[in-house]
């Protein structure tokens, strides 16, 4: 009735080992409407994308307070999510990227970004579809283990070198990361 990943989603997030799931279908619809988010989200980001894009002309020091925030912040995440599965804490590595998901990139730094977008002469532009294209990658790598067909159908259109996001690189955490 939801799909295949927001089944998944529902059954894993706010859950924890030992304990009894009560299933609902609003927690169920909840699930899929986050996949509508990310869905949404992605749309806006590849419709921003320039034909010739060429992300090596990329120049970090015109990064905004913005970006290096949402880079910092994914950054971070990276390294909880990562900790939180090698304990097998799922539903809190999952909590963890909902909400920086939800919240963060998608209610705060896309609108933050959309002037930036939108204006085809803004010499920060390719720093900002830069920008959104990683921390969605590496949203989307963070979210797979939970959510695999969504996620694998948004990072094929991505910028990236991988054939697949089942057999790309896991995102690490950069303790140098300076921008």
């Amino acid at each position: 009735k939801y799909g295949t990943d927001a089944l998944r989603f529902a059954l894993t997030i706010g859950n924890s080992p030992g304990n009894d799931l009560r299933f609902s279908d609003e927690k169920v619809e909840s699930s899929r409407n986050f996949a509508n988010k990310i869905w949404n989200a992605s749309r806006f980001v590849l419709m921003n994308f320039d034909d010739e894009i060429d992300f090596s002309k990329v120049d970090k020091a015109k990064f905004t307070t913005a970006d290096r925030w949402i880079l910092s912040r994914v950054n971070t995440i990276t390294k909880e999510v990562t900790e939180n599965l090698e304990k097998f804490e799922l539903g809190i590595a999952l909590q963890k990227i909902y909400e920086f998901i939800w919240e963060e990139f998608c209610d705060w730094y896309i609108e933050l970004v959309k002037p930036r977008l939108y204006d085809k002469e803004n010499d920060t532009r390719l720093e900002a579809q830069y920008v959104l294209n990683h921390v969605l990658g590496t949203s989307m790598k963070l979210l797979h283990p939970f959510m695999p067909f969504v996620t694998e159908e948004i990072y094929r259109h991505l910028i990236n070198d991988d054939e697949s996001i089942m057999i790309s690189n896991w995102p690490e955490y950069d303790e140098k990361m300076y921008y």
